[in-house]
């Protein structure tokens, strides 16, 4: 398998193909620090006790990951609600995943679309 040279990061520093630069994470933190501070908290998003019960019961009824054969963990909504209440509460948009295919194979999607 070919090596690729390294490249020359915006800030004028080498990096190794494949590696990020100091200023790049740097960066990223920055960015993720400004959306946080934005962003609501879980309770204002409608993440309350009421939605933990009925979590639990959609996980009581779908036990297993849809990706793969492991326990579902997580109540996932397949269409992101964005604070649409119709829509965080509309079961047929709700699907059971696992921790890891949650932060992994669900969310590198949604990063596609």
């Amino acid at each position: 398998m070919p090596i690729l040279p390294p490249r020359i990061c915006s800030c004028g520093k080498v990096v190794a193909s494949g590696e990020r630069c100091a200023c790049q994470i740097v960066r990223d933190r920055e960015r993720r620090a400004r959306f946080d501070r934005t962003r609501p908290n879980a309770r204002q998003r409608g993440y309350t006790r009421e939605w933990e019960k009925a979590r639990a019961n959609f996980i009581a009824l779908h036990p297993t990951c849809r990706y793969c054969p492991a326990p579902a963990t997580v109540v996932d909504h397949v269409k992101a609600h964005k604070g649409n209440m119709t829509l965080f509460w509309n079961k047929a948009n709700w699907q059971p995943l696992c921790t890891p295919c949650h932060s992994s194979i669900k969310q590198s999607r949604e990063r596609r679309t």
